[in-house]
């Protein structure tokens, strides 16, 4: 695979950050459902992973009829979000070392994230990552989710690099599908918190399997010019 761009997404790829959802509906349920222990139907948890955290929240405040205000329900996501990122959520295996390596090839790199602006830069300056991303992005700042390509597209205009010299790396396979149908080169990475792997690798054309770090992918994408 020979690349001059890649587009990161951050939650589930970069940052091994997909079990906060997991801890937010323990919270939900027990805030604003009394119910101790509670967990989304996975048609509910696979719905939302790709929203835009507003209208994900918003969703989920329709769905299960919680009768407070949709920004108090912003609010207590939000928070608990900051707090995950700082306290729980590390970078993945070999993410720094893939980084490191791409900049040094001088690939230009964009990330571009389903979660709101203010976490995406909260989660990379706690993890030291910011630097790495010559482009940060976030589906809430253009309106659309991740099933739509407007986000990856206004990836390849920042960057500057044509759509078959682009990967897109992704943990979520309605986000890669997304991308390799504007034509984009795709890497598919392994999560055990995400949905439908079989999915994610058909729509590779490189699949980061269970139990392999990221800095595997180094010795099969070919940076030269």
């Amino acid at each position: 695979m020979k690349i001059k761009g890649a587009i990161f997404d951050m939650d589930g790829t970069i940052v091994d950050s997909l079990m906060y959802w997991s801890d937010f509906w323990n919270r939900l349920g027990e805030k604003y459902m009394n119910r101790k222990g509670f967990q989304a139907s996975e048609e509910v948890d696979k719905k939302i992973r790709t929203m835009i955290f507003a209208d994900a929240m918003a969703y989920i405040k329709e769905y299960y009829n919680i009768p407070e205000p949709i920004e108090e329900l912003l609010q207590f996501s939000s928070n608990g979000l900051l707090d995950f990122y700082r306290e729980v959520a590390k970078p993945k295996a070999g993410a720094i070392e893939l980084l490191e390596y791409l900049k040094a090839q001088n690939v230009k790199l964009c990330l571009a994230s389903a979660t709101a602006m203010k976490q995406v830069k909260y989660a990379l300056e706690c993890h030291d990552m910011a630097k790495y991303f010559d482009v940060v992005l976030s589906c809430a700042d253009i309106g659309v989710g991740k099933d739509q390509p407007d986000i990856y597209l206004l990836a390849q205009e920042k960057l500057d690099v044509p759509a078959e010299e682009l990967c897109v790396f992704e943990d979520s396979y309605v986000a890669l599908e997304t991308a390799k149908k504007v034509g984009f080169q795709t890497v598919g990475i392994y999560d055990q918190y995400n949905f439908e792997q079989q999915r994610l690798e058909k729509a590779s054309n490189i699949y980061l399997p269970k139990g392999k770090s990221l800095d595997t992918l180094i010795d099969l994408i070919n940076t030269e010019a």
